[in-house]
């Protein structure tokens, strides 16, 4: 359970490229998410293209460490895969955090950078990205070489954890 409590939000990157087979490890890790029905509605779009990723740190306020990500990773969910439509979330939302996982056991830094569901930011990336009608741009993994190190603090809180009922 190490790797859990390591994980952390890296916004800052070197510059410095990350190895085409780190980034496969990554989307490996995603694609071994569990998901309803077996279903595994997943696909990726991976951007390493500087005006690329200039344009995608603009289109909301929050996505500006896009920009110097080494690699971003979109998650995208394809309507034609799922079995159970309203679960996509979920397994995609499974589907990330095993990224952030694998990035953080490789040193790497990343960021969830969340798009789905705001219409105008899934609207933006869509149009950008070329993303057919039946798939969802659900979010932008930013992966790089962290800038700095950093101290993940511990989160569990036991006034929020209740037993047999709220």
């Amino acid at each position: 359970m190490s790797i859990i409590f390591k994980r952390h939000s890296v916004r800052k990157f070197k510059d410095e490229k990350v190895d085409d087979k780190l980034i496969e490890n990554l989307l490996k890790a995603g694609m071994q998410a569990p998901s309803s029905c077996n279903a595994q509605p997943w696909e990726f779009i991976v951007v390493d293209k500087k005006e690329d990723k200039e344009a995608i740190s603009e289109m909301h306020r929050f996505a500006k460490p896009a920009a110097g990500a080494s690699h971003l990773i979109i998650t995208i969910g394809n309507l034609n895969r799922a079995k159970v439509i309203g679960m996509i979330e979920q397994d995609l939302g499974a589907c990330n955090e095993n990224i952030l996982l694998q990035a953080t056991h490789e040193g790497l830094g990343a960021v969830w950078l969340g798009f789905h569901p705001i219409e105008d930011r899934t609207l933006k990336l869509k149009e950008y990205l070329n993303i057919p009608d039946f798939c969802i741009p659900f979010s932008v993994i930013c992966v790089g070489w962290p800038e700095q190190e950093s101290e993940t603090k511990l989160r569990y809180d036991e006034s929020k954890v209740h037993f047999d009922r709220y």
